[in-house]
């Protein structure tokens, strides 16, 4: 009788594990297929107070989103755009030793195929980065981009793909894959606000900007829109940008503009020193403006393109720190009198990045001790006699010392204004920088300590 007390007893232990395994089966596949519930984020204070920007259509692109339930329910999170044949493509890319499959993968295609008479599209998830996701990140970009490419009937080498969102887990394609037939039903020349609210992450509003150039016989339009929050910092940033244009350029051409234009703006922001695995600055270019090509690189028409070009990633690259985690101040960090530009980059971004110079933006604290920190420890060759410092128009410290005419109440004054400029002056050369960047609030640990969650 014991014995077999003791057999039901071993019985009973292995049902009950076996009914704990069933049980955490259920829940780990439960919780893979239905995707969990985002809170909305309040809205920066910073974004813009009209909303998102009446933007032209540009002849020849088309958009598309919808929600696909990539990581959460019921949020759109995948955006198509469809471009015409012949549209030239240039674009910039992170520099992350761990950038992602879908980096990879544009940077090669763009190599081979950015200037072609076939058709072109773009496709871009939220919610999963598909980054350190080994050779299956390459297997699911495999799969959308093929999937993009028949029910468009382009060729794969013609669609590039970005992924945004949390890094290390393995992108669901397959919910992509699926709504495809939907998405390529729905473009509409009109729908690029839809698809900038579908690439957004951590955003709270989203992102356009537009310009327009006149051309020898018609006018070129250039319409752009970008997602950005954290993980800001030079190298590109936790930014995915698709700029569109009509005009007509070569994909050479258009490359150089984007390469020359990238530093000062998306090269020159940061939010919080930490650079992504995933950003990405794609332009196209459709050809189908009655304006005349731009042939001529130093032409009148060429130019002020790129002028027009560089408004827009400047406007967009501003919008992007405006809305960083947490933020509610925009700084611009004005460095001058730097013997080189190397220089007087190095001091920008060290006051820039310095959480102590960001927490007391974010206190309306005119501490300028902290700008004398932040200069020292940025490796530019400095001077502290020569060295001046202004919030706004008021100089708070000259000549090594605090300036005579300092007023503590009017530099505190005007930290409480929401954009600011502080500039220093090294007194040593003729290099200059500007850079910019936000304050650093508790916010910005709620929402990155509830990321994942």
């Amino acid at each position: 009788m014991a014995k077999k007390d003791a057999e039901l007893k071993t019985d009973l232990k292995k049902l009950k594990e076996k009914i704990q395994r069933l049980r955490k089966k259920v829940k780990k596949s439960a919780k893979a297929e239905v995707p969990v519930v985002k809170k909305p984020i309040p809205v920066s204070p910073l974004a813009p107070k009209d909303g998102f920007p009446a933007l032209p259509r540009i002849a020849g692109v088309e958009f598309a989103a919808i929600a696909a339930g990539v990581r959460y329910a019921g949020r759109t999170d995948v955006m198509l755009a469809r471009l015409a044949p012949g549209t030239a493509l240039a674009g910039a890319f992170t520099r992350s030793s761990t950038r992602a499959a879908c980096i990879l993968d544009c940077q090669a295609k763009l190599q081979k195929a950015s200037e072609s008479q076939d058709g072109a599209a773009i496709v871009v998830n939220s919610g999963n980065a598909n980054a350190f996701t080994g050779k299956a990140g390459q297997t699911s970009v495999n799969a959308v981009t093929e999937g993009v490419a028949k029910a468009l009937g382009l060729p794969a080498s013609r669609v590039l793909s970005s992924s945004t969102g949390v890094i290390g887990e393995p992108l669901p394609h397959d919910r992509i894959v699926e709504k495809l037939p939907e998405l390529t039903a729905a473009l509409d020349d009109g729908a690029i606000e839809l698809a900038a609210r579908a690439i957004m992450t951590t955003d709270t509003f989203p992102k356009g900007a537009s310009a327009e150039v006149e051309g020898e016989g018609g006018t070129i339009h250039i319409a752009g829109i970008a997602k950005g929050s954290g993980m800001i910092a030079p190298d590109m940033a936790t930014m995915l940008v698709y700029v569109f244009t009509d005009a007509s350029i070569s994909a050479k051409a258009l490359q150089k503009m984007v390469s020359r234009q990238v530093d000062d703006t998306f090269n020159a922001i940061t939010v919080d020193s930490d650079t992504s695995t995933s950003d990405a600055l794609i332009v196209a270019a459709t050809g189908m403006s009655d304006a005349a090509p731009i042939t001529d690189m130093r032409g009148k028409v060429a130019r002020a393109f790129e002028s027009a070009l560089r408004d827009v990633m400047m406007n967009l690259a501003h919008q992007v720190v405006k809305d960083g985690e947490g933020a509610t101040k925009f700084v611009e960090v004005r460095v001058t009198g730097a013997t080189d530009a190397a220089d007087a980059h190095k001091v920008a971004m060290s006051i820039a990045n310095s959480p102590l110079v960001k927490t007391a933006i974010a206190g309306q604290d005119a501490n300028w001790g902290r700008i004398v920190a932040a200069i020292g420890k940025s490796g530019a060759r400095a001077d502290r006699d020569l060295i001046a410092i202004r919030f706004g128009h008021f100089l708070v410290a000259e000549k090594g010392w605090r300036a005579p005419d300092y007023s503590e109440e009017a530099a505190s004054e005007y930290m409480k204004n929401q954009e600011l400029v502080i500039h220093v002056d090294l007194g040593l050369g003729k290099a200059a920088k500007s850079v910019w960047t936000c304050d650093l609030t508790h916010r910005y640990i709620d929402i990155n300590a509830d990321y994942r969650s």
